[in-house]
């Protein structure tokens, strides 16, 4: 009987009748219950994104990285290295969001580490001998940023330069790079760990309270989320810390896709402020510089961590190891930097209002056999090169049947009683050989070499270098006719010199046998130095305010010092 009424009802109420619930069930012992629970209740229903992306490379000539932060990755044809790419945004990768600084998301620095090991993996390097960060890598809110993980080639003892660029994508193919880190890969000495942590926690250490350590860290602008509060106790021996770490139950699966989950070192670096460690100075530390990192166990999801002392106050080392106390990595030396709002505002800005500087950079170049050269008056390599007086008499020989040789080297002739005498007459010849190159149609199809030594690239030549900048003006008029190309002296450079003219660069410097190009490159965001201070209240003197830099230059000094004056 009941049941048919509550039937009846219930047709009666989905049909939009408005139904007493009480009068109807009145007598029968009805009451309210709470709605039972179900299989997923307070968990999401839908599977969460994979750590790592998917994605045929292999269509598009590539190989896929096999690492959650990677997505392709390339062997170089011309030359002896290696090449990550990856893109990386808070949707990708929503762990990432729980590192955010001074109110912005940053790549935690331990995410370099990882990405630095797993290209030694691939080259053959298993130890991170050193890695410098150099500018923070701020995530978007929306869209992501495209990231480059280079390997060079390995010198005579096998070690490679490393280094790791992004751009955002929206900025894809107008945006420069900024570069991040550099650092050095060098091949394992094949030597074990000698540390274990199998006594836990060690005997006479004390007991650190780290219940409110999170939100005293969010206080201080580190907002750190469920994945990156790791750190679950710490004791104190000495002068060493010991801090237990465990990653989420939400990560622990995603361990096994990394060397060492980034969130799981940087939750042990979290400990670093308990103890002496580091000089109080009431400000947050960012990594800053790594020396001597390995690798001995992959995925681990817990580490007992101990950290010492390592010279310097800002300067300290570190071992992990697994919850049995078998090795997982260690770090020789980690120095750490105090970083600012205005550090990582200037990192979220972008390139607005970047400076960039002129670096030097290695140039991979393949060994080339040495074309028809000749020389004017003294041979600069020695080699025997068919040498001439003067363009006149270069001319008169290509006259007499002389095949014009590819390339015409020439090194300025230093004269004069002092250095500004000596500067201008150089840069007077130097001049009139460039007009009669240039007005001499049988020197067409010919490159007309200027060899100078240390004149730049971290050279004192200080009377040739102002060639470089007259060359320079040649140059943009001229393209394909002149070379610049700055010698060290030593054997090695001179066997390069085949190499670097073939690679058509107009700049070259070659020290030590390794070819060096001009290259502009972003100022770092991160500085060890506080930059200089200027009188707010008194006067700036702005040499060619009128023009577009010197207004440049004034508006900075406005809107970033407040000079009036």
């Amino acid at each position: 009987e009941v049941q048919t009424l509550t039937t009846a009802v219930a047709q009666a109420y989905v049909r939009g009748a408005s139904v007493d619930w009480q009068a109807v069930f009145a007598g029968q012992g009805a009451r309210r219950v709470d709605l039972p629970t179900y299989a997923f209740q307070r968990q999401h229903y839908w599977p969460e994104r994979s750590a790592v992306l998917t994605g045929d490379v292999t269509a598009v000539g590539l190989a896929a990285a096999g690492h959650p932060l990677l997505g392709a990755a390339v062997s170089l044809a011309a030359v002896d290295g290696f090449l990550f790419t990856g893109r990386l945004s808070v949707q990708s990768h929503p762990w990432l969001a729980d590192h955010a600084v001074m109110d912005s998301v940053l790549l935690p620095g331990t995410a370099f580490v990882e990405l630095a090991i797993r290209a030694g993996d691939q080259v053959g390097c298993a130890v991170l001998e050193e890695l410098t960060l150099e500018a923070p890598l701020v995530l978007p809110e929306q869209g992501g940023v495209q990231v480059q993980l280079s390997v060079e080639a390995a010198d005579e003892s096998g070690r490679r330069p490393v280094s790791l660029h992004s751009r955002t994508e929206d900025g894809a193919g107008e945006e420069l790079w900024t570069r991040h880190a550099t650092g050095v890969l060098s091949p394992s000495a094949g030597t074990t760990a000698s540390f274990e942590l199998a006594e836990w926690p060690p005997a006479g250490a004390v007991a650190v309270e780290v219940e409110d350590l999170y939100e005293v860290f969010d206080e201080a602008g580190f907002g750190y989320g469920p994945v990156f509060q790791g750190l679950r106790a710490a004791w104190r021996k000495g002068e060493d810390v010991y801090a237990e770490v465990r990653l989420p139950e939400s990560a622990r699966t995603d361990a096994t896709l990394f060397g060492l989950h980034p969130a799981l070192l940087d939750a042990a670096l979290h400990a670093v402020g308990i103890g002496n460690l580091l000089e109080e100075n009431g400000g947050g530390r960012l990594p800053f510089a790594w020396n001597g990192v390995n690798l001995y166990a992959a995925g681990a999801s817990a580490v007992r961590v101990r950290m010492s002392p390592a010279g310097s106050r800002d300067t300290v080392s570190l071992v992990l190891a697994d919850e049995s106390g078998q090795p997982v990595a260690s770090v020789d030396s980690l120095a750490m930097r105090e970083v600012s709002e205005e550090q990582v505002r200037a990192a979220r800005a972008g390139f607005v209002e970047s400076l960039f500087r002129v670096e030097w950079t290695t140039l991979p170049v393949s060994a080339a056999a040495v074309g028809r050269w000749a020389v004017l008056g003294t041979d600069p390599f020695g080699a025997g090169i068919e040498s001439f007086a003067d363009l006149a008499a270069l001319g008169a020989a290509v006259d007499g049947g002389v095949t014009l040789p590819e390339a015409v080297f020439v090194s300025p002739v230093d004269e004069g009683a002092d250095t500004a005498s000596a500067v201008r007459a150089v840069l007077h010849g130097v001049l009139g050989m460039v007009q009669e190159w240039l007005a001499d149609e049988r020197f067409a199809s010919s490159r007309l070499v200027l060899v100078t030594r240390g004149a730049v690239a971290g050279g004192d030549d200080i009377v040739h270098a102002p060639v470089w900048g007259l060359l320079r003006s040649a140059q943009s008029e001229n393209p394909g006719r002149f070379v610049l190309l700055d010698l060290d002296g030593a054997e090695s450079s001179y066997r390069a010199v085949a190499g670097a003219l073939a690679s058509g660069e107009p700049e070259l410097a070659v020290r030590e046998g390794v070819v060096r190009v001009p290259r502009l490159a972003r100022v770092a965001a991160v500085s060890d130095t506080a930059g200089p201070v200027i009188d707010a209240s008194g006067t700036v003197l702005v040499s060619g305010a009128s023009g577009m830099l010197g207004g440049l230059v004034a508006r900075h000094l406005v809107v970033e010092h407040g000079v009036r004056s």
